[in-house]
């Protein structure tokens, strides 16, 4: 229940400063969770970041005090935030389907957007499966960009997509690739801990390194532009992302939601601050896009 108290408590924080200059870092300070972490939670528990809330309640009660009252326009634009008459116009025919003016004289319908309240349901009749696995310390190779924070369950993004599209179009992966035995060619897309202050998060697609690797120079790789990503001993939740191939990865962001919304709360665990990753296998099981492997620690 922690995440879901913590958001919600997020929530509150947000509602009782609307009207000041606030993120969700500033959310995220208040409840003591990482400003990446928090994004993280409150997208995939809510299905919007949380700074789409903030817009989306400023405008609703922008919207409601054009049609109630007489204030300028321009008054109410600085009120939610809007430095110009222009921008706020924008935002709000974006958000409403009419413009300010428009809504005033016209007495348009406007779009309500109210508070958001978290609760856990339980549905029953449905399986998750999942395992727990304690990994050593692990290494990888992989090529490695940095994204902002704000693209995480953004559905209208597709950095790392193209990220992917960009390794395999320049022939990225395939020298870390061919360090790997045949039929062990597995794919790891890793994405790096916790941040804290940082505006951006590091996103790698690389493969696993052992005893099975072949040897290679790691200071010709790096200087090549390769990174050297190491991982501590951790505890993983896993879970079975289940599609096909070729999709756009959708089932990730569904199984993000199921670990927030479901195996979280009822589990025992929390979320802990390492790296996590997607394996995408040479050899892979039928239906199953990739391994989600989450890291976790007992409650």
């Amino acid at each position: 229940m922690k995440w879901i108290a913590a958001i919600q408590q997020a929530v509150s924080y947000i509602e009782e400063h609307l009207l000041e200059e606030i993120n969700y870092e500033d959310a995220a300070r208040q409840v003591h969770i990482s400003s990446y972490e928090f994004h993280r939670a409150f997208s995939f528990l809510t299905g919007m970041t949380a700074n789409a809330y903030i817009r989306s309640r400023r405008l609703s009660l922008a919207g409601r005090e054009i049609v109630e009252t007489d204030s300028r326009i321009t008054d109410i634009a600085l009120k939610y935030g809007y430095d110009t008459p222009e921008s706020f116009t924008k935002a709000f025919t974006r958000f409403h389907g009419v413009a300010p003016r428009s809504a005033r004289e016209e007495s348009a319908k406007l779009v309500l957007f109210n508070p958001i309240a978290i609760k856990l349901t339980v549905e029953g009749g449905k399986s998750m499966d999942y395992r727990i696995v304690q990994t050593k310390e692990q290494s990888f190779i992989a090529v490695v960009r940095s994204f902002s924070n704000d693209i995480i369950n953004d559905d209208d993004n597709h950095d790392i997509s193209d990220f992917w599209g960009e390794c395999q179009e320049k022939n990225l992966i395939g020298p870390i690739y061919s360090f790997r035995p045949e039929g062990k060619r597995d794919l790891y897309g890793l994405c790096s801990p916790t941040k804290e202050g940082e505006q951006t998060f590091d996103y790698g697609i690389g493969v696993l390194l052992d005893e099975e690797t072949a040897h290679f120079d790691a200071e010709e790789m790096k200087k090549a532009g390769y990174t050297i990503w190491n991982v501590k001993p951790c505890t993983y939740v896993v879970f079975e992302c289940i599609g096909c191939i070729g999709e756009d990865g959708d089932c990730i962001s569904e199984t993000w939601s199921k670990f927030y919304k479901e195996f979280l709360p009822q589990m025992g665990y929390e979320a802990e601050s390492e790296t996590d990753y997607e394996i995408y296998f040479e050899k892979g099981k039928p239906g199953v896009f990739c391994e989600l492997w989450i890291p976790v620690r007992k409650a």
